[in-house]
């Protein structure tokens, strides 16, 4: 059975975090990016995190930061994961890694002329250089740190990268079921997409993004079968 994993991003109040937890979400995001709308202190994230059940994992989301605020946030709540999503260098993202000692997924926004083989360079040299390297985050590129709700063009994809990345950038309860099915990615994102307001999520709009998941993962296994029965005369 396939299970496409699931972060809901920008969580800044209790009753969000027990929504997506409640609908089965993996992981969940909290941005310490001080012109983020969906910005949360080091010290309300920690009040935050000591809700999260085991094995749901909180990531950190930083733009461009300092080592020593990485430090505060990875000091003050069960830090998971950091997520690099501003122009962090390669050798700047393995030293902070290294220095607070947790894995991390860099953020890659995609432009419509980034060239697929970019994606797998980025990839090889970010995994040649830090063992706490874990993975990319997909996400669209505009002229600001975040995607700003809007899809990038998912076929510029290498096939072979898929499975191993999170996609990112305008996922929505109307489009995830296609993006998951054409995809095929290890994990989704989401954050604007299952919002009434900037940092307030719509429990109804998280149980639909995850059913929307879910189903999509019901469509890739039966056509797996189909494809396996089919290659069995």
């Amino acid at each position: 059975m396939r299970r496409t994993r699931i972060k809901i991003c920008g969580i800044t109040r209790e009753q969000d975090l027990r929504a997506a937890v409640e609908q089965g979400a993996d992981a969940l995001g909290f941005v310490f990016y001080p012109k983020s709308p969906r910005y949360v202190t080091p010290e309300r994230a920690a009040e935050l995190c000591a809700l999260l059940p085991p094995f749901v994992s909180g990531v950190a989301l930083f733009v461009n930061p300092t080592l020593d605020e990485v430090r505060a946030v990875a000091s003050s709540m069960p830090l998971g994961l950091i997520q690099f999503h501003g122009d962090e260098t390669i050798e700047e993202c393995a030293a902070i890694a290294a220095a607070v000692q947790r894995p991390f997924v860099r953020a890659y926004r995609i432009k419509p002329d980034t060239p697929p083989a970019a994606l797998l360079e980025c990839e090889s040299a970010y995994r040649a250089a830090s063992p706490w390297f874990s993975g990319l985050l997909l996400d669209t590129w505009v002229d600001a740190y975040g995607g700003a709700g809007k899809v990038f063009d998912w076929s510029l994809i290498p096939k072979e990268l898929a499975p191993r990345v999170v996609l990112s950038g305008g996922l929505s309860v109307h489009n995830v079921l296609e993006a998951t099915a054409r995809v095929r990615p290890f994990a989704v994102d989401i954050s604007s997409g299952v919002e009434e307001a900037k940092g307030i999520k719509d429990a109804r709009k998280i149980a639909a993004f995850v059913a929307a998941v879910r189903a999509a993962d019901a469509t890739i296994d039966s056509e797996s079968h189909h494809d396996h029965e089919s290659s069995h005369p």
